[in-house]
């Protein structure tokens, strides 16, 4: 269904379906929004932005502290959705329902920040730093993290001062709808958060809205590349970008074996490798023998399966059977030109999207792409010191995230000062990235518009205020 002016509809666009990739059983089923629908919505929102701005910062506020205190209250049923809808275990869902409803207090936090205006005195004059909104804008979100990167956008933009029309993934259109079910419940003014659900015809009808003043996207290089053609003509548009990338991790001589490959695992398998921020290529330094076959066993180990196994799995199904076609094809390139595979990533009997971890030593391979692989397949490539392992990290058109496991404080400071990346981990997995910081890339994976903290300032304009009091004398 669709949500607009306060009101849940059907939509009059074409056959719309989302399946659970477990067990291919339909979770939801409708329509895509027509041409007519996104008019609709964007009529809606247009209505009811000058009144929503016109609110108070502390109302605007409450309301997401209301919807935060619902995400909490209804945190179960909503991690069973996103578990349903995308493949996670229900421990990784669960982690996504708290970040969802930690996100009020931070972009909270955030906007305050900026509220405060800086006041310049002059001699002649006073001028001041304030902030308007943008206007309506549109939040495309992705399916890996449905909730909680969509609300990343959704809260700023709604905090200041915007209307929103939201356009999740067409894979997760019922975590979606469950999620502004709560945003209605919160109090939220009819028209102020409108849901349109659909493909790519749907994403085509928004950029086609006069009305429209943003539009925050995440999700895929190509996808993005295309927003931005879109709109090279619509300079009145703001166009905030994450695309992800093709992450390294550097292991350079650390003395704690064991721990260093824990935090590659975490870096290289969480939720199943299909995190932005997950490591794609592990850049080794000197000598690696132990390293690499200690990441071997202990990855082969890694409990696979389904979020309905007991106990719970570590890595789950992808979020359909084609993103494992795409893993074992890339492996398969990989093989054909020189890589050793030395530990094969294999679709499970039990389920379609369901894939094991591989690891494959692409060091000799005479051929690698230079793309994002959605999914637990991790390349290792084995250098001899860490000035070739920043060339190495260095040699991509992304630059998303990237991490260095080492002891001395002075090689991670040559580390962070060389290597193009917008997050930067030291002895940490590169998926622990933190709420109260930015979060985007350089390069090809955005187009400097970090969310995370920093999701307030591509959300309204910075306005310069110059006042000359009237002189009371001569008046």
């Amino acid at each position: 269904m669709l949500y607009i002016s306060g009101q849940w509809r059907d939509a009059a666009g074409e056959p719309l379906t989302s399946f659970n990739p477990a067990n291919e059983e339909v979770v939801w089923q409708g329509n895509a929004a027509s041409e007519q629908d996104v008019q609709a919505a964007f009529q809606s929102a247009t209505c009811a932005q000058e009144a929503w701005q016109a609110k108070s910062e502390d109302d605007r506020a409450s309301v997401l502290e209301r919807f935060a205190e619902l995400v909490r209250a209804y945190k179960d049923n909503l991690a069973k959705t996103i578990s349903d809808e995308v493949g996670k275990p229900l421990w990784d869902a669960q982690s996504e329902v708290t970040a969802t409803a930690a996100k009020a207090s931070v972009t909270i936090d955030a906007y305050q920040r900026r509220r405060d205006r800086e006041v310049v005195t002059l001699p002649d004059r006073t001028g001041r730093t304030a902030y308007r909104p943008l206007g309506v804008v549109s939040v495309f979100g992705p399916f890996n993290f449905p909730s909680h990167i969509a609300n990343g956008q959704i809260m700023p933009a709604l905090l200041a001062g915007n209307a929103v029309v939201f356009k999740p993934s067409e894979l997760t259109p019922l975590v979606a709808e469950t999620m502004v079910r709560l945003w209605e419940e919160s109090g939220l003014p009819p028209g102020v958060l409108n849901l349109i659900q659909g493909g790519v015809s749907t994403g085509q009808a928004i950029l086609r809205q006069p009305g429209l003043r943003g539009l925050f996207f995440t999700g895929s290089r190509a996808t993005g590349v295309k927003l931005r053609h879109a709109l090279a003509d619509r300079l009145e548009v703001l166009l905030a970008l994450e695309l992800g990338g093709n992450n390294p991790l550097v292991v350079h001589q650390p003395s704690d074996m064991d721990a260093a490959v824990e935090k590659i695992v975490q870096s290289a398998y969480l939720s199943s490798g299909q995190r932005c921020t997950c490591v794609r290529r592990l850049i080794v330094t000197g000598e690696s023998k132990d390293l690499i076959k200690m990441l071997v066993d202990r990855t082969s180990q890694l409990c696979v399966g389904l979020p309905s196994d007991r106990p719970e799995p570590f890595v789950g199904p992808l979020v359909h059977a084609a993103a494992v076609d795409r893993v074992r094809d890339e492996q398969r390139r990989l093989k054909s030109s020189g890589a050793s595979i030395l530990l094969e990533a294999k679709r499970q009997s039990s389920c379609r999207a369901l894939i094991s971890p591989g690891i494959a030593d692409v060091t000799n391979c005479s051929e690698r792409t230079d793309d994002e692989i959605f999914g637990p397949l991790l390349q290792v490539i084995r250098v001899s010191d860490l000035e070739a392992a920043i060339r190495e990290a260095n040699d991509t058109q992304f630059g998303l995230a990237a991490g260095i496991l080492c002891d001395r404080r002075e090689d991670f400071a040559q580390f962070r000062d060389q290597v193009h990346a917008g997050l930067i981990n030291w002895n940490l997995p590169t998926t622990g990235a933190s709420g109260r910081l930015p979060f985007g890339g350089i390069g090809q994976s955005g187009n400097y518009r970090p969310a995370g903290y920093h999701a307030i300032d591509f959300c309204q304009a910075a306005v310069a205020e110059l006042e000359s009091a009237p002189d009371q004398e001569n008046s």
